[in-house]
């Protein structure tokens, strides 16, 4: 194929065929043998005057090299490929670029093998096995294998950029580097990738992207061994451990590690978004922000992680990912210690340390100290949701929000507690759910000193306070403090029960229900009581167990001033009062105050008894019932009298024996008005009038 395009090419210049290269090798070889020169050569070296450009007074040794070097001022391109009909001054030139089509590499390297397709890019190759470097920067005395590498580097002091581009008039420093951005405008991608197909502007940039396949790291750094697939990612991780900050802001004097960092820094003061997306039309200030854009088009995810193998849309999510692995922190906080995962965390936590809001919403005044914070409040306004689920078209505000939710379509539970091995879709919930086992509960009010272990519950409690309930029930004109609460509420209204057991088929109006529910199939108890080691299904039951140790009665009834540990508790004692028996036996039609008293007496209809004592072999109708009467073989007496230190078996007789200390009677005669510390009392005392014998 290359001696083919070349016949072409001399056909057209009319030149004649050129010697293959071992036959230009041996004559070369016995010229310099035999020392036989040319009469052009002896012409050279006899002649007292060399050969001189008339326009710029360079010099040449040779008259063709006068010739070759004069078409740089005529702009004449002579030699052109048959195949992409690119021009080139040179009949040489033209001869290496043929081999961009043909793919030839004629020249090996001796020590590595690597092959090149000029003699020069060997040359400079063979210069890396060597490590020397004789050509010295005079200013810094850095030293540089190549004379043009000197020269390109001499520019950065001299801040000179000969180079200029003819479409948008930007300068380089280097020519190459102008080449490289020539392309921007042609769109040209003459580089191709053999395993993928994709395409790439720079030979560097292709390299750089087959060690994706070859997962080849040839840098490693001197300190921490890290290893990286480009030079370049190498010496900006340097950086790091230098804390060298070389690039800066001329606006605002923030300084940066990496020159690419800075340039879209600068963005931010420019406003500047010129990376836009032909799809949506979205604009980006960087080129890999709109990248990553795309992929949410494209679905693209072709970063997998080799322990998990779950994909992701960008390397530095991977990156991110892989110190969930490794458990690795490298970003510490200055100021308190703390370390994370990634940059971007320690930014938002190092805003904790300042008060400082620079953009606020010009709708509602609201500020906040990050800009990507502000995008996301704005959406409040506009009502934009971006993120639309694939399978079931409900959108969201933010990414994360989405991609949380994709987790109901597929089951995914990515997150697991280390302690108990429990399984969480968010990892905001697994945090959340991490602080049972340690007892942390960073949040706390600043009016009545009590602490919280989430955020949220914080903010709710703290509606408490101001009393306020914005949101009215339009049918019963009941108010609540929080929207969710009366989405919850209207429930009762609509009937609705969303939630389904899917093991028994009852049906709950919330969430947490359920999932309280759950755990009477299970028969999971996840909350402990340190005192006495009692395990309980919900989280409120354990803060109600908790007040029989700590005596706490925070309910107080308006009416008798009787103190319960439960809101239920008072609710069902005010029914006392107000004589209301709201749970009827669909049986027998018996009224109850309480939907417990009536569960209880339902089983009295029923002969079963699916609740077997191990021990003995009694059986009972409630599983609660059973917990009772394994305390008489256990001896366990978990209810303790605070001011005797008398213990009991079951809660009722603690409430019993308190009424010896009280001295309260609650149970009262109708038609002598004697009272009664005990209903069984009353009932016996009530036989002695006529009237009510049986």
């Amino acid at each position: 194929m290359f001696s083919e395009a070349m016949n072409e090419v001399e056909e057209k210049h009319h030149c004649q065929k050129p010697q293959n290269l071992a036959e230009l090798e041996m004559s070369s070889s016995s010229l310099q043998k035999n020392k036989i020169f040319s009469p052009i050569r002896k012409q050279i070296t006899e002649a007292d005057e060399p050969f001189t450009c008339s326009q710029c007074g360079k010099s040449f040794i040779q008259k063709n090299n006068l010739d070759e070097h004069m078409k740089t001022h005529t702009g004449e391109r002579p030699y052109t490929c048959p195949q992409c009909e690119k021009s080139f001054k040179q009949k040489s030139m033209l001869e290496e670029h043929i081999r961009v089509h043909t793919g030839e590499r004629p020249y090996t390297c001796p020590q590595c093998g690597n092959r090149f397709k000029q003699r020069s890019t060997l040359n400079k190759h063979i210069k890396i096995h060597s490590e020397e470097r004789p050509y010295a920067c005079p200013q810094c005395e850095k030293g540089f294998k190549q004379r043009s590498k000197l020269e390109d580097h001499m520019r950065i002091h001299s801040e000179e950029r000969p180079y200029e581009c003819t479409q948008c008039e930007k300068r380089f420093k280097q020519k190459n580097y102008l080449r490289d951005h020539m392309r921007i405008h042609s769109e040209e991608r003459p580089y191709a990738c053999p395993q993928c197909e994709k395409r790439f502007k720079q030979r560097s940039t292709l390299e750089d992207h087959m060690r994706i396949h070859s997962e080849e790291r040839p840098y490693e750094c001197t300190q921490c061994e890290k290893r990286f697939k480009q030079k370049n990612y190498l010496r900006d991780h340097m950086r790091i451990h230098s804390e060298e900050r070389p690039y800066a802001c001329h606006q605002c004097e923030k300084s940066f590690k990496q020159k690419n960092y800075l340039r879209d820094h600068m963005r931010i003061h420019s406003e500047e978004r010129p990376y836009a997306c032909h799809q949506c039309e979205k604009s980006f200030k960087q080129k890999n922000y709109l990248r990553d854009h795309m992929r949410i088009h494209s679905e693209e995810r072709p970063y997998t992680c080799h322990q998990c193998e779950k994909r992701f849309k960008e390397r530095s999510t991977l990156e991110v990912h892989m110190r969930i692995h490794s458990e690795e922190h490298p970003y510490v906080c200055p100021q308190c210690g703390k370390s994370f995962r990634n940059k971007t965390s320690l930014d938002e936590h190092l805003t904790t340390h300042s008060e400082e809001r620079p953009y606020p919403c010009l709708q509602c005044g609201k500020s906040f100290k990050e800009r990507s914070t502000l995008e996301v409040h704005m959406r409040i306004h506009t009502e934009e949701r971006p993120y639309a689920c694939p399978q079931c078209e409900k959108s969201f505000k933010l990414k994360n929000n989405l991609k949380e939710h994709i987790t109901i379509h597929t089951g995914e539970r990515p997150y697991t507690c280390p302690q108990c091995g429990k399984r969480f879709r968010q990892k905001n919930i697994l945090k959340e759910h991490i602080k049972i086992h340690t007892g942390e509960r960073p949040h706390t009010c600043h009016q009545c000193g009590k602490s919280f272990k989430q955020k949220t519950t914080l903010e709710r409690h703290m509606i408490i306070h101001s009393e306020e309930r914005p949101y009215p029930c339009l049918q019963c004109e009941k108010s609540f403090k929080e929207r969710s609460t009366l989405e919850v509420h209207m429930r009762i209204h609509t009937e609705e029960l969303p939630y389904p057991c899917p093991q028994c088929g009852k049906r709950f109006r919330q969430k947490s229900t359920l999932k309280a529910h759950m755990r009477t199939h299970t028969g999971e108890r996840p909350y402990v009581c340190p005192q006495c080691g009692k395990r309980l299904r919900q989280k409120s039951t354990l803060k109600a167990h908790m007040r029989i140790h700590t005596g706490e009665l925070p309910y107080v009834c308006p009416q008798c001033g009787k103190r319960l540990r439960q809101k239920s508790t008072l609710k069902a004692h005010m029914r006392i009062h107000t004589g209301e028996h709201r749970y009827t036996c669909p049986q027998c039609g018996k009224s109850f105050r309480n939907k417990t008293s009536l569960d209880e007496h339902l089983t009295i209809h029923s002969e079963e008894r699916p609740y077997p004592c191990p021990q003995c072999e009694k059986s009972f109708k409630e599983r609660s019932t059973l917990e009772v009467h394994m305390r008489i073989h256990t001896g366990e007496c978990p209810y303790v009298c605070p001011q005797c230190g008398k213990s009991f078996r079951q809660k009722t007789h603690l409430n019993v024996h308190m009424r010896v200390h009280t001295g309260e009677r609650p149970y009262m005669c109708p038609q002598c008005g004697e009272s009664f510390k005990q209903k069984t009392r009353l009932e016996v005392h009530k036989k002695i009038h006529p009237e009510v014998r049986p």
